[in-house]
């Protein structure tokens, strides 16, 4: 099934959902008003859609109704999520200088063929470092990692749902040895299928 095909559903959902619950929309604008808009939207009907870090997809009506593009429940009734793997890991030491968020021209050539050849539905972007500096520091830099990342992926015409560092805090190994603290200076890709 295609992106095109897809969102053509969703829409088609969105909108019975829309007439069950006895709102009207008019071309750009709609009609209704609820008492959680209050006029702040200004009529202008704008969904949402993000995808959680469990890789649910989620969507967001105006008026603040949140709802679950994914359609299964499992027997609690809790919404069953399509699940993101890790398609994807970048070691920090090849891509980047130390102290750097600056990706190399060779490492840019590099994700953007990875992205060309994975064509997920979407991606997310988690950035982690070693713990030798500050966990703020570690924090920093693993976002600003994850985001020059993702400008490689955006660039690649790649959808990225989410970016996230993380900094020392989901270490991939111990960092007590050199070979350690190495695994753990990574930004991690995960695909959203």
């Amino acid at each position: 099934m295609t992106v095109a095909n897809t969102f053509s559903k969703w829409v088609r959902g969105l909108a019975a959902l829309v007439v069950v619950a006895g709102l009207s929309l008019q071309g750009p604008a709609a009609s209704a008003q609820t008492k959680s808009q209050q006029g702040k939207d200004k009529g202008v009907y704008t969904p949402t859609i993000w995808v959680d870090p469990d890789g649910c997809e989620h969507w967001v009506m105006d008026d603040g109704a949140e709802g679950y593009m994914t359609p299964h429940v499992n027997r609690q009734g809790i919404p069953v999520c399509r699940r993101g793997n890790i398609c994807g890991t970048m070691q920090s030491d090849q891509f980047f200088a130390t102290d750097s968020a600056r990706i190399s021209q060779a490492g840019k050539a590099r994700l953007s063929r990875f992205f060309a050849e994975n064509r997920a539905v979407s991606y997310i972007v988690t950035g982690h470092t070693d713990s030798r500096a500050s966990d703020a520091y570690n924090m920093r830099l693993s976002f600003r990692r994850a985001n020059a990342v993702a400008k490689v992926a955006a660039a690649s015409g790649a959808r990225v749902s989410d970016v996230r560092g993380y900094g020392e805090r989901k270490p991939a190994a111990s960092n007590a040895t050199r070979a350690g603290m190495a695994k753990n200076r990574r930004v991690e890709i995960i695909c959203i299928r």
